[in-house]
């Protein structure tokens, strides 16, 4: 098991950087690195095959991760989350084969273990041992559990409403919290000059390279789990969207592996109505996304009114013949009722997302009754009891 990784590449631009230095984005123009594999001399050593005698973690996809010295991984067993069938909830929604691919069941409770995982096992590898971050919650308290476990600083940036388990988690692991009056944006602001002024590395959604690597095992899982095909549709609860930028990426990589044919879902970006960046660029057929104004929602993680992503979330969209899909916290809720009562999964209202979103396509037309659908809940409800509670759940 080894690293097959080459060099970072500008998705904007295309210009090549060093993927042996410490660095966070294009230096050019600023955007989004993706490390990039010799893929081509991976197919020839690192088959499907290889995985069946592979612990159930993100890191039996090694030699597609950016960790050259497995001694620097950093890990508590994130990745390999189910991909559970809900015929019971398919049957009550009109939907088809219907599955839910379950990341409240990683370190933390949410799917940032995976892009926390792999980003600070790189940055610890090329020196950082200091970090910061921005979040509206789970990322934070995911940064901090994987600082803990390898005896590095942490110091978080949350807004103040921010729901109290990840204020509290992120105390209990050590990290130096500071809470924001404001939005996702405004700590990161605050971020960024603790970076400058006390040398932190810092691991904000895209802003370095090595979350998205974390985020796209969960496209090797699900290809993994369905017998390597795909499904029809993904539906995907997108804030920061490294998530979705992620998965899309392992799609491509798998089919350069030989592993997958080059059929793709159609991938459904769900957004908060309060807060919908993505959703209306996609309406307004523009690559990027404007700044999204008083961005309002329950869901903290898809309060976030500007993405440095925005145009990898659209190209995802938009190549893959998908949509992009706003829900009222309302229709939030009712999912997290439906998915709990009918599927056995208490999701986050983001979860809840997903599964409101799909009620809305299928009246639409826009999915048909005979597709295979994945939900992607992306945390556990366990972290918003005390937002949930406002709303009577």
């Amino acid at each position: 098991m080894k690293s097959y990784i080459t060099h970072l590449e500008c998705t904007f631009c295309g210009r090549d950087q060093d993927a042996n230095q410490l660095i966070r984005t294009c230096p050019a123009d600023g955007k989004v690195l993706f490390a990039r594999y010799d893929l081509v001399a991976a197919k020839a050593e690192f088959s499907r095959e290889c995985l069946k005698s592979r612990p159930p973690t993100m890191w039996r996809y090694a030699e597609v991760m950016p960790i050259r010295d497995p001694a620097n991984v950093i890990s508590l067993g994130e990745g390999f989350t189910p991909l559970l069938r809900a015929d019971r909830l398919a049957r009550e929604t009109g939907a088809g084969e219907l599955f839910i691919k379950d990341e409240s069941l990683n370190p933390t409770g949410s799917f940032k273990a995976r892009g926390l995982s792999a980003a600070v096992s790189k940055a610890a590898e090329l020196g950082a041992n200091r970090f910061t971050m921005p979040s509206a919650g789970n990322a934070a308290g995911a940064l901090a559990a994987y600082a803990a476990a390898a005896d590095l600083e942490a110091y978080v940036f949350m807004p103040a409403d921010a729901p109290e388990a990840n204020r509290r988690e992120c105390q209990a692991y050590g990290a130096r919290l500071t809470l924001v009056d404001g939005f996702i944006t405004d700590a990161g602001k605050l971020s960024a000059e603790a970076a400058d002024k006390h040398a932190l590395f810092d691991v904000s959604t895209l802003r370095e390279p090595y979350r998205a690597e974390g985020k796209k095992t969960m496209g090797y899982e699900i290809a993994e789990q369905l017998g390597w095909t795909v499904p029809d549709v993904i539906i995907y609860p997108t804030g920061g969207g490294t998530g979705i930028v992620g998965i899309w990426k392992a799609f491509a990589e798998m089919e350069r592996l030989g592993w997958i044919s080059s059929r793709r879902p159609r991938m459904v970006c769900v957004q908060a109505e309060g807060c919908a960046p993505i959703v209306q660029a996609f309406k307004d057929g523009k690559r990027f996304a404007d700044p999204f104004p008083n961005p309002s929602t329950m869901a903290a993680g898809l309060r976030v009114p500007a993405a440095i992503g925005d145009y990898l979330v659209l190209e995802a969209i938009r190549e893959s013949g998908g949509c992009a899909i706003t829900v009222t916290d309302d229709e939030m809720i009712d999912g997290v009722r439906h998915l709990s009562s009918s599927a056995g999964v208490f999701a986050a209202p983001e979860g809840g997302a997903t599964l409101a979103a799909l009620k809305k396509l299928l009246a639409a037309g826009e999915v048909s009754r005979d597709e295979r659908v994945i939900l992607l809940n992306t945390g556990s409800a366990l972290k918003y009891l005390d937002v949930l509670a406002e709303r009577s759940l």
